[in-house]
């Protein structure tokens, strides 16, 4: 069982490698839906393990074993095995849980503010302008959805290539990726490994929506041009807007020019086989998370007599 319990813990450190170059081969709509699919269920497992693991060392003690009703000792490995890793199961997931709770917190607290900031200025259909010195863009959530942008990325950028970064933000609003960016970051406190899967996630809803406004304008070059000047504007200001908001200026901006005025890539065999790796790297941790539950739950009913062993 405690075997079982480890592997979900072990596996996510593998899938940083392929989730990267699963991004890099596959339609970034497409890798989008992959990677957030494989972080979300590679955290699910890994809670799921921790979990268990704490649970398995607190019916070592004696008080909870009684809560519990169990008649017979749970049979487990030594408990100088179950124990510390009980132990440690404890701490990450109440590190996990402090650490989450106040990105909730700080996340929370700057979607209100942007929100309050947004909702009183005048708009022009979904677009909120913001007098502010400091460059910035981004689509924001909520309803309705607005695209704020501020009044210096304005003046950075010339009339085509505010056309460009409005079409930006507005495939952020209307495919609703602020919602897998909120997955990838409840990913990234389940497990440190995935904090890379995010930074993938990030990415993809990044190209998923520079090539969104390529086909709206059709002209890539005219997008690449406007994401490279608005990155240059905002590199050194501040921004406010809550992390799950998607901006234009976010991401390593040279991959993401550069995959714009690149001819689009071809299908290969890497491509099945990262996609195979990064899904049998889930698939494994999943099914060696679901079999540990499984089986505590069957020593549990045994200990307390309700099966036969």
């Amino acid at each position: 069982m405690t075997a079982l319990l480890l592997l979900p813990l072990i596996l996510p450190f593998l899938a940083p490698m392929p989730a990267r170059r699963t991004l890099g081969r596959l339609a970034p709509a497409t890798a989008l839906w992959v990677l957030t699919a494989s972080a979300l269920a590679l955290a699910g497992a890994c809670v799921a393990a921790l979990g268990a693991l704490v649970l398995t060392g607190l019916l070592k003690l004696p008080a909870f074993a009684a809560l519990g009703e169990l008649n017979h000792p749970l049979r487990t490995p030594s408990d100088y095995l179950v124990l510390p890793a009980a132990m440690a199961a404890t701490g990450v997931l109440t590190l996990s849980a402090w650490t989450f709770a106040r990105s909730t917190f700080r996340q929370t607290r700057a979607f209100r503010t942007a929100r309050t900031q947004a909702d009183r200025r005048p708009t022009a259909g979904d677009l909120c302008v913001v007098d502010s010195p400091h460059p910035d863009a981004y689509a924001l959530p909520g309803r309705p959805h607005r695209i704020v942008v501020t009044t210096a990325m304005l003046r950075s950028l010339g009339p085509a290539e505010r056309e460009a970064l409005f079409a930006h933000e507005r495939a952020h609003n209307r495919a609703g990726h602020h919602y897998f960016l909120a997955v990838a970051e409840l990913a990234a406190h389940c497990h440190p490994a995935l904090r890379a899967a995010r930074d993938s996630i990030r990415l993809a809803a990044e190209r998923a929506a520079d090539e969104a406004a390529a086909d709206a304008l059709g002209d890539r070059r005219l997008v690449a041009k406007a994401i490279a000047r608005a990155a240059l504007a905002g590199h050194a200001a501040q921004s406010a807007r809550p992390d799950f908001a998607p901006g234009a200026t976010t991401g390593p901006v040279p991959q993401r020019v550069s995959a714009l005025l690149a001819p689009p890539a071809g299908r290969s065999r890497a491509l099945r086989w990262t996609a195979l790796l990064l899904a049998a790297c889930t698939l494994l941790s999943v099914t060696a998370g679901a079999a540990g539950v499984v089986d505590f739950h069957h020593e549990v009913e045994i200990a307390q007599g309700e099966e036969s062993p």
